[in-house]
């Protein structure tokens, strides 16, 4: 990400100067980290609590009960992966916090999860369960979408949750779309493999044996 922002950066300097823009350009950078910084804090409050909100589930417990809720669903979508095991407690938590909109929160316990689940991996190529749980982040879905509401509320929305129902909407659709292409994906993968090993089965000789 380094060489993109860095390339970014680079274009759109050389765009100025060439364009004749390169004043805007000089005000616009400290008018963008200023209003950068007010949206910053503007967002933090909410952020912060209910990241809190996650710390104080984990401490009380809470955490583990939403575990064994969602070990009936999890344990389809993740087979590999006991549900005992430290990968499942926080791909749990990940869950939980991408339920709460907390995008910020599910990182660190993403991360976590993918660690533990590289832990369980023989080779260096992503399990089926780590695309999975890619999948579901990306399409992160949401019934609380606080950073959303959050970022609303600080642009002046007298009423930040009434994207509430296209949120449920999209993401719904989003993970669907991610579930069932990352399944459709894993079967084909499998009967392509599965030919393969037929193929070498049936062209080997075992005559000298």
């Amino acid at each position: 990400m380094s060489y993109v922002f860095g390339a970014m950066i680079t274009i759109s300097f050389i765009y100025a100067v060439f364009s004749g823009n390169i004043d805007q350009m000089s005000t616009g950078i400290p008018e963008a980290a200023g209003s950068a910084i007010e949206l910053l804090i503007s967002v933090s409050g909410m952020l912060i609590m209910w990241s809190g909100f996650m710390r104080i589930a984990k401490d009380c417990g809470l955490i583990e009960k939403l575990s064994r809720l969602f070990a009936p669903l999890l344990s389809r979508l993740y087979p590999d992966v006991a549900v005992d095991s430290d990968a499942f407690r926080y791909i749990s938590m990940n869950i939980s916090a991408n339920l709460l909109g907390l995008g910020n929160a599910a990182t660190p316990l993403g991360i976590k999860a993918m660690g533990e689940l590289k832990k369980h991996s023989l080779h260096d190529t992503a399990t089926d369960s780590m695309v999975t749980f890619v999948l579901m982040n990306t399409a992160s879905m949401q019934l609380i979408p606080t950073t959303v509401a959050a970022l609303r509320k600080s642009y002046g929305s007298a009423q930040p949750f009434d994207v509430l129902l296209c949120v449920w909407i999209t993401s719904a659709a989003a993970l669907t779309a991610a579930l069932a292409s990352s399944s459709l994906i894993r079967r084909l993968t499998w009967k392509r493999s599965s030919r393969s090993s037929l193929r070498r089965c049936a062209s080997t000789d075992y005559s000298s044996a």
